[in-house]
């Protein structure tokens, strides 16, 4: 009963009694209490212990007790880590039930100690897997929190992970049928999902936050609000001034309507510009012309024409899709990198062997477009395809990224869609993925209500 086998049905021995005296009655209880081995030559005419609870047993399976030797475990720190109890010794010859010989007991004795060093180094064990999963598990939410804009990122994709290896283990037909993650490789996946992202630790805050085009430490929309501003003012105030060198009584009806289609222009320019700062829509041939018509207006400080946009701001707004420049994702790009590289330095036990290779190839595609290392087709192993699909799925669908709001479920699976055709994600993954309704499980948990505009089937 018990071990590795089956589970232990059996209650606990309580050590103390209800008004917390010791249980001294319970010969267990005694021994780990007292770190005294009992030596009984028969329980039924046994004193000092109560074994009613043996003679029960006894009836219920027809077995006799007689002989029982208990002995307390003792690690190596000397502290009793539980006890060793044994019934009824027998003779090698006719196997006639005896009670335990001094020699037996310095023999069980001297085993119970190399027993308590066995169960103590399964114990360490145990304690350390479980303070390596905590540890991981700290380092990720570090991670997440780092950003207010993807918390519970590295959270939801370790579920949405978990989920589909769950499916494929079940799995009784089709490309994955003969596929069954181990308790380790399970242990392996789920520990990698929760690094994934770890590298994003050297990313520089302001690059993973950036919201906009021209957010630095500080968004710059505004600097240029004002320029278009000081712009605006300046053409007020050379119209007044013509207006009063000419000595007219009245502003001239052309000069008043210059003025204003002016005034207009610049706040359509204002406008114009909080729009493309923000990165929704794809620059356009025609967007970048008039950015660039904007760019070329000057103001005067001290004296000093200025440009209205500088190149680098320039630059920054004539990024075409998001809000990055080039330099910018290939820094951002860089964390998978630099996964590999921190977790390349743990040594993990050989059954963990493969979390960093999991860990930071969650951005490689089949087709070996993606990075870091271009791998493609078979030199992707299934659990990193795993994280890539979970790893976009979320991404895709995530409420709370400063430079987009979150697609609806038919938007991110037609995204997905087009990612299989161009060779990015696996194809017979994506379609386990969809026909399990790991998609519409996810979506019911941690979507907006809004964003559940299909079932996807």
């Amino acid at each position: 009963m018990g071990g590795t086998g089956g589970r232990i049905t059996w209650p606990p021995v309580a050590l103390f009694n209800a008004d917390g005296t010791p249980n001294h009655a319970n010969v267990s209880a005694f021994v780990a209490l007292s770190g005294k081995t009992v030596n009984i030559l028969d329980v039924y005419d046994a004193e000092g212990f109560n074994f009613q609870g043996t003679r029960a047993f006894d009836a219920e399976t027809g077995y006799r007790s007689k002989s029982m030797l208990v002995v307390p475990l003792r690690n190596h720190e000397n502290d009793i880590i539980g006890v060793l109890q044994l019934l009824n010794a027998r003779k090698a010859a006719d196997g006639e039930t005896v009670f335990f010989s001094q020699e037996s007991q310095e023999i069980t004795e001297s085993l119970a100690s190399q027993a308590a060093v066995a169960l103590t180094n399964n114990r360490l064990i145990h304690d350390l897997e479980n303070l390596l999963e905590a540890y991981v598990r700290t380092i990720a939410t570090a991670i997440d929190e780092k950003s207010p804009y993807t918390g519970g990122h590295v959270r939801r994709v370790v579920e949405i992970a978990m989920h589909l290896a769950a499916k494929i283990n079940a799995a009784d037909s089709g490309p994955f049928a003969n596929i069954s993650f181990s308790k380790n490789e399970l242990q392996e996946l789920r520990i990698a999902a929760w690094l994934h992202d770890v590298g994003k630790i050297t990313t520089p805050e302001h690059i993973v936050d950036k919201a906009t085009k021209l957010e630095t430490v500080h968004d710059r929309i505004d600097l240029l609000k004002t320029r278009l501003e000081v712009i605006r003012r300046d053409h007020e105030i050379a119209v007044m001034k013509e207006y009063l060198l000419s000595k007219r009584l009245a502003l001239p009806e052309a000069l008043a309507e210059e003025q204003q289609r002016f005034s207009r222009t610049m706040n359509e320019d204002c406008r114009f510009l909080d729009d493309v700062n923000r990165g929704g829509e794809a620059m356009s041939e025609e967007r970048i012309r008039r950015l660039q018509g904007i760019a070329s207006r000057s103001w005067e400080e001290n004296g000093r024409p200025r440009p209205a946009i500088n190149e680098d701001e320039v630059r920054n707004l004539s990024i075409p899709k998001g809000t990055l420049t080039d330099e910018e994702r290939d820094i951002v790009n860089n964390h998978a990198v630099v996964t590999a590289k921190i977790l390349s330095q743990l040594p993990f036990p050989k059954k963990l062997s493969r979390i960093p290779d999991f860990a930071s190839g969650h951005h490689e595609h089949l087709n070996g477009t993606g990075y870091p290392l271009g791998l493609k087709g078979d030199q992707l192993p299934l659990q990193t395809r795993i994280l890539a699909l979970a790893d976009i799925f979320e991404a895709l669908t995530a409420k709370d990224r400063p430079y987009k709001k979150g697609k609806t479920l038919s938007e991110a699976l037609e995204i997905l869609t087009g990612m299989v055709e161009d060779g990015h994600i696996d194809p017979d993954l994506f379609a386990f993925f969809m026909e399990k309704r790991i998609h519409l499980d996810y979506a019911r948990r941690a979507l907006a209500p809004q964003q559940l505009d299909t079932d996807g089937i």
